[in-house]
């Protein structure tokens, strides 16, 4: 099933975030609790890691660019991956 990632708030004020990297690629396959992506924020930077197995279909929010909180940062497939 296709599903859109949502840049969460990390901090009480906090309503965007930089994301400063990506660790995974569109087509790239992911287990759960791997990092997919760095956000960096006035007061944190932190991995955000995969919320379950699957493979990373499209980034919406390039390295580099600002993503609102709550705004779509990527879509991933969370069929099991083999």
């Amino acid at each position: 099933m296709k599903v859109n990632l949502k840049l969460s708030r990390v901090g009480m004020n906090m309503e965007t975030a930089t994301i400063s990297a990506w660790h995974k690629q569109p087509g790239e396959t992911f287990r759960k609790g791997e990092p997919l992506y760095e956000i960096e924020s006035e007061k944190v930077t932190m991995e955000v890691e995969a919320p379950c197995d699957g493979k990373m279909l499209a980034v919406t929010v390039a390295a580099g660019d600002e993503a609102t909180v709550g705004g779509n940062v990527c879509t991933i497939d969370t069929d099991p991956v083999a």
